[in-house]
Parts: C-alpha cells; sequence; structure tokens
C-alpha cells in the first residue's frame, strides 16, 4: 500500500504476472509493460474522449487508427506481445521462446511496488529469466517507430527485422 498525505493508506493495484511455456531448451524471455496513464482532459485537444478508445479511418481503408490515452504508452505495445502470442497459438506454430509478462498499473507515478515484488519473486517468477524486454517507447512520427536496443547502460543487442 501507498500512504496519502493525509495519512491514509491506499492499497496498490495488483502486478499481473503471467507466463507461458517452461520449455528447458528454450530462453525464457519477460516482457514488461504498464496500462496506467498520465492524466487527460477533452480540453487538451483531444477529439474524442481521452479514456474511450476509439476507432477512426486512416488513409486507406484497410488502416484503422485508434484514439485513447494510452494507446501507445503504454497498453499499444503490451497487447502487441499478447497478440504475438495469439498469434503463434492460432497457427499452431511452436513457441520460439518461453514467455513471461510482467504488467503494472503504477508505471507513471513511480512504479509504486514493484521493486518489493521484484526482489521477493526473484528466486521464484524470475529465476529462470533469461532476457527482458521492455516495450515502453515512442514513436517518432506515424510512419517511423522507434526501436529502442539500450536503456541506462543495459546490455544492448542486435536485431534485424524482416
Amino acid at each position: 500500500s501507498a500512504q496519502l498525505p493525509n495519512g491514509q493508506d491506499l492499497p496498490l493495484p495488483p502486478v499481473i504476472l503471467g507466463e507461458l511455456g517452461r520449455d528447458p531448451q528454450n530462453p525464457t524471455v519477460c516482457f514488461y509493460g504498464h496500462v496506467d496513464v498520465q492524466p487527460a482532459k477533452k480540453e487538451d485537444g483531444w477529439k474524442t474522449d481521452p479514456y474511450t478508445l476509439t476507432e477512426i479511418d486512416g488513409v486507406y481503408l484497410v488502416i484503422r487508427n485508434l484514439y485513447g490515452r494510452g494507446a501507445t504508452d503504454n497498453k499499444g505495445p503490451v497487447l502487441a506481445w499478447i497478440n504475438a502470442v495469439e498469434t503463434f497459438r492460432a497457427l499452431k506454430l511452436a513457441m520460439p521462446v518461453n514467455f513471461k509478462f510482467v504488467i503494472e498499473g503504477m508505471e507513471e507515478a513511480g512504479s509504486l511496488g514493484l521493486e518489493k515484488l521484484l526482489e521477493e519473486e526473484n528466486q521464484c517468477f524470475f529465476s529462470d529469466v533469461d532476457y527482458i524486454v521492455i516495450s515502453d517507447n515512442v514513436w517518432l512520427s506515424n510512419k517511423k517507430p522507434a526501436l529502442t536496443y539500450g536503456s541506462r547502460g543495459n546490455a544492448c543487442f542486435f536485431v534485424e527485422v524482416k
């Protein structure tokens, strides 16, 4: 829990830990994402209610644009990883990695409680994690995505996109 300025204890939202696959031959990749957002008001310049995900036609009829607070930071990337898993399963393809997910709702407020959870789960849930992917970044424009490959001195790696 977190203590408010008036001394009241406020329970923190739960952190979601999920996993799929336990093949010892595969590496285990942990994907982190958050689902909380910065505050927004319609008068901030939103054409639609920022807290109602709204689908609007794009330039081409086959492209749909989704508008809503958190659609790119960070609910979109969280859903992208979940959709990737869903696609492997739907196509009946073998999973190339074991998946673990950490999805929290306090990132915008400093991830209160997350460090404690990580320490508590270090020898259990996280004990077999080989890699961690943080999908919390920005797109430079609607035609140029950002591919973040290193952060704050963490290990960097090479990615080939086909």
